[in-house]
């Protein structure tokens, strides 16, 4: 297949006000036919969905997820036009399901691409620059690479550009436009938090062998002393016995 031109993408982008990426993917999957493409992108139901991107919404639901175990949880604003839509059973489910997703992809920290900021952008591009992989390619080619590895880091931190968790086949991007043509209203993903237990708290470690030692020797110098054992006399001992002298015999002197 030859590939896609900037020209043919905006040609449909125009016709159907589809996004970029959108009638990227569209041209692809029909081999650049133009008419094949706007029915591939009526068929997910992005044409539909392009067109009510520019409508408020201001109702919606926060929906909350908290994982297994109580270490992981998710807060997030999902907006649509009308309570109506609001209080429907799939846009319920959407609002899991997108909960569920952030908790799932702790590298995700923005709703989309354009939430990052230029700083940010420019920061990882000066990393990517001076890697040693790099530093022997020609100047055109080494930005090519970089720009390529940047774009994936940024869809990295992108929930709308995650694989859904259910289905890895299309985007959470897709899956929302698929709901909005479903629904006919405007769904967009305003804001979300994600909390992991224990976070941002410094965790002191320390040698167990070596806690458990200094634990022992202090046990040690807290333990007091035991006093001496008192001396015990002996009752009704007998008096040591001693061999008796051998008296001597006095001898009777002889008269003369």
């Amino acid at each position: 297949m030859a590939g896609i031109s900037a020209k043919q993408v905006k040609e449909l982008r125009d016709t159907t006000g589809a996004g970029m990426m959108d009638c990227k993917k569209a041209l692809q999957a029909s081999d650049g036919d133009l008419q094949k493409a706007i029915e591939w992108l009526r068929q997910k139901g992005i044409t539909s969905a392009a067109k009510k991107e520019g409508r408020v919404a201001a109702e919606g639901l926060v929906e909350s997820y908290i994982h297994t175990g109580g270490r992981v949880g998710v807060l997030v604003e999902i907006n649509c036009e009308t309570d109506f839509v609001a209080r429907r059973e799939e846009f319920k489910t959407l609002a899991r399901d997108i909960a569920m997703q952030i908790a799932a992809c702790p590298n995700v920290e923005v709703v989309r691409t354009s939430d990052i900021s230029q700083d940010s952008i420019d920061h990882e591009r000066e990393i990517e620059m001076g890697r040693e992989d790099l530093a022997k390619k020609p100047e055109n080619i080494r930005a090519k690479i970089v720009d390529g590895r940047i774009e994936k880091r940024l869809k990295e931190q992108s929930l709308l550009d995650q694989p859904f968790i259910k289905d890895q086949n299309i985007t959470i991007e897709e899956l929302i436009k698929q709901l909005v043509a479903t629904l006919g209203e405007n769904i967009q993903v305003r804001r979300f938090s994600r909390f992991t237990l224990g976070e941002g708290i410094e965790k002191k470690e320390e040698n167990f062998a070596a806690e458990v030692a200094a634990q022992t020797g202090q046990k040690k110098e807290e333990k007091p002393s035991e006093p001496a054992a008192p001396k015990v006399e002996a009752k009704d001992e007998k008096p040591t016995e001693t061999a008796p002298k051998t008296a001597k015999k006095k001898g009777k002197k002889k008269k003369k």
